[in-house]
């Protein structure tokens, strides 16, 4: 049943990818943005994972919390310090900051603790399952529970509570959620938290999955989660969790099938693809805009 493990090996992989995604979908749903920086979100989360493990000695899923508190409130100064005055901007200049930003945190990181990668502490057992005859990692399980953990909250924040309902108001008409009375500044803040801390939970899993990260981490695997945004929908949450999934599952099949060298390859073809015969993504609709 080697087609079962790879297809487990796949969706774990791709909801690592779905974790990011969503910090995509729900900032370009909320304004109109795709940050590039967000990948580097995603490398930040994974080095503090490593340094709560490796120097503070940390359990992983202590280390994994603090993570995601880092990143969201990294993601919220992102916002503040770069984003916070283009808002009426051209979406040209916010998207070349959006590039500019990112070539900074990665270079900064670079300067300020060297380019070497770094081992990430092995600290999950490595047993496996035998189910249907093919054996399952603790590892994959682990990656998927609590991926699978993350997207339910966000579906409740989103959802069921107060801060969900206004970023869903901003996101449907940012003036008339203001006229209403919501904090549009707050509400995009809290944007940011939230997909940020999903990626630095992504990071540190990466890190788990991988066992080595380096500060240039997060420039594939923040490309291929923009891939599995636009491949559901971009700006639609359920939509960047199955793409995620969806990618994943691809890639894990090329490689598994003797293309390792075009497991990347994959993620580009499929958003070519998608681009020319759905550009609005599996759960993406065709509207109109009024002039």
């Amino acid at each position: 049943m080697e087609w079962i493990q790879q297809l487990v090996n796949g969706i774990s992989l791709g909801s690592i990818y779905a974790l990011i995604a969503l910090g995509y979908t729900m900032v370009y749903g909320i304004i109109k943005l795709i940050n590039f920086a967000h990948g580097d979100v995603f490398m930040v989360g994974s080095f503090v994972g490593f340094y709560s493990i490796v120097g503070l000695g940390l359990d992983f899923f202590t280390a994994l919390v603090l993570a995601m508190i880092f990143c969201a409130i990294f993601g919220v100064l992102i916002e503040r310090i770069a984003y916070k005055r283009l808002r009426n901007a051209t979406r040209i200049a916010a998207l070349i900051t959006a590039i500019g930003v990112s070539l900074l945190i990665e270079n900064g990181f670079i300067f300020t603790w060297g380019p070497q990668p770094k081992a990430f502490p092995d600290i999950i057992a490595n047993g496996t399952f035998e189910i249907l005859g093919a054996k399952i990692s603790i590892k994959s399980i682990l990656i998927l529970s609590i991926s699978i953990t993350l997207m339910v909250i966000l579906q409740f924040i989103v959802h069921k509570t107060k801060i969900g309902k206004a970023m869903r108001a901003v996101s449907h008409d940012n003036e008339a959620a203001r006229l209403m009375g919501i904090n549009v500044d707050n509400t995009i803040s809290a944007t940011f938290a939230i997909g940020s801390a999903l990626a630095g939970a992504a990071g540190v899993i990466f890190g788990l999955y991988y066992t080595k990260i380096d500060p240039l981490m997060g420039i594939i695997p923040g490309i291929k989660a923009f891939v599995a945004a636009v491949l559901g929908g971009i700006g639609i949450i359920p939509g960047a969790m199955v793409g995620g999934l969806v990618l994943g599952v691809i890639e894990t099949f090329v490689n598994a099938s003797g293309f390792s060298l075009w497991r990347d390859a994959a993620a580009f073809v499929i958003l070519i693809l998608i681009l020319i015969f759905r550009p609005n993504g599996i759960f993406g609709k065709n509207t109109r805009e009024k002039v």
